[in-house]
């Protein structure tokens, strides 16, 4: 995803229209952001955000370009700290000004790049940093098993071979590896940006069905896409943003696409006509 800063907030000061179809899930919130804020000078590219993400649950972040899903993520991420606001994680307040600190939490970041090594294998990319030895040496066969069986956990069976180079892996094959790293790492938010961009039809169903796989297994996932279709597919709840604020957050089954489409282009919710029989 390109850098994505919120910037078209410099061009309008109305302030979008906030909606939602349904009442949130019940129970605490896994992640909550409250009146978060952040800006870069005199651009202010995240005004008074609030989002609340649940165990289990699927939330799509949609918003046209500018504005300002990249900033949310990072901030969520640690990569920038907010300006404004609050941050809390299982109920608790938290501050989150580090890439460390969300991975503490349990947050795990998938970006476009993946962050995999393409010269190294499918367990040595998922243990990287955090091998398992036996005395001073590396326990290639506890590696292997795990690997293996979060592998099939997940539900992927396209894999020739956990040790084939990463680099010689599908797109959606090289998503699935970033993605059972992820489940090792026992994150409990996993943030996908656009993990099928540039896919085609079968690798995008392979990425969808790891979606829900996360989902069944009790894991949080903040799906970022610009493909509706995608997000129909997968997600629980679409949250909106429009020039750097919360347009709206609305129930996939409460919504079609032509509300999401207004919320993304005009940061309203119009009631959708039909025409009279």
């Amino acid at each position: 995803m390109a850098a994505d800063t919120g910037a078209g907030a410099r061009s309008s000061d109305r302030a979008p229209v906030t909606t939602s179809t349904a009442a949130d899930p019940a129970g605490t919130p896994l992640l909550r952001l409250s009146k978060v804020g952040k800006s870069f000078g005199p651009v202010q590219a995240l005004t008074d955000i609030d989002l609340d993400i649940y165990p289990g649950e699927v939330v799509a972040l949609v918003g046209d370009n500018g504005a300002g899903k990249s900033t949310l993520i990072k901030t969520i991420s640690g990569i920038w700290a907010p300006d404004a606001g609050q941050e809390f994680w299982e109920g608790r307040p938290v501050t989150i000004r580090h890439p460390r600190d969300s991975a503490a939490l349990g947050i795990a970041t998938m970006y476009q790049d993946l962050a995999l090594s393409d010269n190294l294998d499918i367990v040595q990319n998922m243990f990287l940093g955090r091998e398992l030895m036996r005395g001073p040496l590396l326990d290639e066969t506890s590696m292997e098993l795990a690997a293996r069986k979060t592998l099939a956990d997940l539900s992927v069976t396209t894999v020739r071979s956990i040790r084939q180079p990463v680099g010689s892996l599908s797109g959606g094959q090289r998503q699935a590896v970033a993605v059972a790293r992820a489940v090792l790492e026992k994150a409990k938010l996993v943030i996908m940006d656009e993990p099928t961009a540039a896919l085609g039809v079968s690798q995008t169903a392979m990425v969808l069905n790891l979606v829900t796989s996360l989902k069944q297994q009790g894991v949080a996932v903040l799906l970022i896409s610009h493909n509706l279709n995608d997000v129909f597919a997968v997600a629980d709840r679409i949250t909106a943003l429009y020039l750097g604020r919360v347009a709206g957050t609305v129930r996939v089954a409460d919504t079609d696409t032509q509300q999401a489409v207004q919320l993304i282009t005009t940061g309203a919710l119009a009631p959708v006509s039909h025409p009279s029989a």
